[in-house]
């Protein structure tokens, strides 16, 4: 399946019915009053989270997602049926933004966590609404509602504990096979990864975390050089950054420290939060250097990437291991696992949600939670988008 990170789409919700004007026409019933019905409520359009899925791809060539609307009301007392709503199943991770002012609709961090993308519009009053002692025979109602229009973007950013961060070929593929059940491509040449990956690492019984790794940065990222920024975006939720340094590359020519420092820089033109966050040097391909020179080379290598002055790039933590033997890696997966356990935050705090999310108390989440619950009863939910 095609990874799709970004799509945009367009939605809106349903109108809402008309109330009707009516009046009770029936033998042996003199002055039978009104009897309008009211107009039904037009379908919404939710976004709903779901861990089963992982791309975007199905919002990539479908684009506009149109509730139905309301039912108009009727004479004898019959209100307009309520439209259904749409639910649009999106990857955990998903950040959806209005395109015309830029706020955040949602951000779905939770296995169905639901948000509401377009109201239906309310169904419009029947004249049985206005009668009163003194208007006995109204011949009023209103129109039903317009419902919601939007033009929404919907960025996907997966939900990992540790991102992996180097240059193309560093081994940051050949690391996370290594240590996880992830299976990336994995080849001689550069950008052999084109799109994110995912793998638990379990470091011990109910000790795990999620790394991600994306594809290979470059200088001159942000000028588009390679595959650019645009997927640096992943590791913004990320806790740990692992900057993986390829210590022997086979090019002569190459500088380790250089291209060391040119990811940073470009971690910094992205996003300044992104190159605060806790980045720790991982420094690959040891099994490359004879053993009586690997102190030496590592030694090397930090004093000229730390620099000095106002150039100096603070280094936490160092790592040298060889992925492809799985020298040192053990040990950096449980210094890993140890700094999460005290630097993972309790589930749902501080959490930054700039958008009406729905209650328990609005009738519709009831009823599309009962949906849920029905379609797993039935062998699962369905991908359609109606």
């Amino acid at each position: 399946m095609k990874f799709i990170d970004e799509a945009r789409i367009e939605v809106a919700g349903g109108n809402g019915g008309a109330g009707a004007v009516s009046f009770r026409r029936e033998k042996y019933v003199p002055r039978g009053g009104p009897d309008g019905g009211d107009g039904g409520r037009g379908g919404s359009v939710w976004a709903v989270a779901d861990r089963n899925i992982n791309t975007l791809v199905d919002y990539r060539f479908q684009r506009k997602f149109l509730a139905r609307n309301g039912e108009r009301g009727r004479g004898a007392d019959q209100y307009g049926a309520a439209a259904d709503d749409i639910r649009l199943r999106v990857p955990v991770g998903t950040q959806v933004f209005d395109e015309d002012t830029g706020e955040t609709v949602a951000d779905l961090v939770e296995h169905d966590q639901l948000a509401l993308l377009a109201r239906g519009g309310e169904g419009g009053l029947g004249n049985l609404r206005f009668k009163s002692s003194t208007n006995r025979a109204p011949r009023q109602s209103t129109p039903g509602q317009e419902g919601e229009h939007r033009r929404l973007r919907l960025e996907l950013k997966v939900l990992a504990d540790v991102g992996l961060l180097g240059m193309p070929n560093a081994g940051k593929s050949t690391f996370i096979a290594a240590v996880s059940n992830a299976r990336p491509k994995i080849a001689d040449y550069p950008f052999t990864t084109l799109h994110p990956n995912l793998g638990v690492v379990r470091v011990g019984p109910e000790r795990s975390f999620v790394i991600a790794d994306i594809p290979g940065l470059i200088e001159g990222a942000a000028e588009g050089a390679g595959l650019g920024h645009q997927f640096l975006r992943h590791l913004q939720r990320t806790r740990l950054l692992l900057h993986l340094v390829d210590l022997a590359p086979f090019d002569p020519d190459a500088d380790p420290v250089r291209e060391a420092r040119a990811i940073v820089r470009e971690l910094r033109r992205y996003d300044s939060a992104l190159a605060e966050k806790p980045r720790w040097l991982v420094l690959n391909k040891i099994d490359m250097i004879a053993p009586e020179e690997r102190q030496r080379r590592i030694d090397a290598f930090v004093t000229r990437y730390r620099g000095r002055g106002r150039n100096a790039i603070p280094v936490e933590r160092v790592f040298a291991i060889s992925a492809l033997t799985h020298e040192g890696c053990e040990r950096l997966c449980l210094a890993i696992s140890d700094w999460l356990d005290v630097a993972r935050p309790k589930e749902n705090e501080e959490r930054d949600v700039r958008f009406d999310a729905p209650t328990d108390a609005d009738p519709r989440v009831g009823a599309l939670r009962e949906d849920q619950a029905n379609e797993r009863r039935d062998g699962g939910p369905e991908h359609g988008h109606e």
